[in-house]
């Protein structure tokens, strides 16, 4: 099958257009997400470039060939860029605009300009480079699970190879007179792999950002806002999963903040939101790694120790309770904070959550009829019958 050279280059000129602004369209609803709009821009002067190129022998060689590929090369930079915006890293403009700038200032040299092998080594070499840093930097951001991550890795590497290819063929096959390079079959081919490459890279690229935005979501969804721990739901969530090992003893301590409406009351809500951020700082720095810590509602949190019978996991509480009856707030001499504690363990109260969770809630209230800031452990209904 014959690929049209001209033909192509018309769709890619349509396709381009239409996924360039299919990212300014997206970057209009998620404007913190300035990877879109880059990409954007990027594939806007693709398109351009494309239409110029299409133009080869209507309008001056100086505009077909010398801007068409600077602006190609630029809008390939552009990618790169918007591939390290979209990792949190440094743009690097300069870096991004320097190869089409480059190519741009060649053009002005009679020798560069007059030889098509060299103009072919230059902007493949440049534009497969853009490409395979952009892999690099997408591949190095894998410590974020996104499922798109990997086929973007190998969508750039492969165009890179594509560009990368040319270098050595410029070199040893004979490359079209400057009349027929509508007619080269290797132009046809990066016609149509570059349309093929810009809707793959497009659908992959909007994966990206919404795979990112949805676990963004679900963070924020686990995540209490306040003090940063776990969520009620995210926290029960990881409890019952934690239960869920038969030979693995869990303890649950439930921590309710004493009097705590009395200082909301005098200090104001702002000393009431740090009281409760530095017991949830003081109680992670405290408890042992692999503990999980969450908020269940207002000034009652639930701690799951993992591994951890009663003996260790009452020492546990009681260091926190003690850690926090201490605390002092230079500002507020006369700001004192307690904690009731209640504990609860598998080997006593079984390995249902609800179950735990109840016989601590009995801990809790039993400590706080005792006089509250104190820990009380939950005893198995035998012995309490006894």
């Amino acid at each position: 099958m014959r690929l049209d050279t001209p033909t192509l280059l018309l769709v890619t000129v349509v396709v381009t257009f239409m996924v360039g602004t299919l990212f300014l369209l997206s970057w209009g609803q998620a404007r913190r997400t300035h990877a879109l709009a880059i990409w954007g821009v990027a594939h806007l002067g693709g398109a351009c470039a494309s239409a110029l190129l299409a133009l080869r022998g209507v309008i001056p060689d100086w505009a077909s060939i010398g801007v068409a590929n600077t602006v190609m090369i630029g809008a390939y930079g552009l990618i790169w860029s918007g591939v390290r915006a979209f990792e949190g890293r440094r743009l690097r403009l300069d870096i991004a605009l320097s190869g089409g700038a480059l190519w741009g200032l060649l053009c002005l040299v009679p020798a560069f300009y007059g030889s098509m092998a060299a103009r072919v080594i230059l902007a493949s070499a440049i534009a497969g480079g853009f490409c395979a840093a952009g892999a690099l930097d997408v591949w190095r951001g894998r410590a974020e699970a996104l499922v798109s991550r990997y086929p973007a890795i190998v969508l750039l590497g492969a165009y890179a190879v594509l560009y990368w290819v040319r270098v050595p063929l410029a070199l040893v096959a004979p490359l079209p007179s400057a009349g027929a390079v509508m007619d080269s079959p290797w132009l046809a081919i990066l016609c149509f792999g570059g349309m093929l490459f810009t809707v793959a890279i497009a659908f992959t690229f909007m994966a990206l950002t919404k795979e990112r935005a949805e676990r963004e979501q679900r963070q924020a969804a686990d995540t209490d806002p306040l003090t940063g721990i776990a969520s009620r739901r995210a926290f029960v969530a990881a409890a019952e999963a934690l239960l869920a090992d038969p030979d693995r003893p869990v303890s649950l301590l439930l921590f309710d903040l004493d009097h705590f409406k009395s200082i909301n009351d005098a200090y104001g809500h702002a000393v009431g939101d740090g009281v409760l951020v530095g017991f949830c700082c003081t109680a992670q720095a405290l408890l042992p790694p692999g503990a999980l810590l969450g908020r269940m509602g207002g000034e009652e949190f639930a701690c799951v120790i993992p591994d951890h019978g009663p003996e260790a996991a009452l020492a546990r509480a009681t260091l926190v309770r003690g850690a926090l009856a201490h605390l002092a707030v230079p500002a507020l001499p006369r700001l004192r904070v307690g904690t009731s504690v209640g504990v609860a363990t598998s080997e006593a109260s079984g390995r249902d959550f609800d179950t735990l969770l109840r016989r601590a809630d009995d801990a809790l209230y039993r400590a706080k009829r005792n006089g509250r800031n104190r820990v009380e452990i939950s005893v198995p209904p035998l012995e309490r019958a006894a």
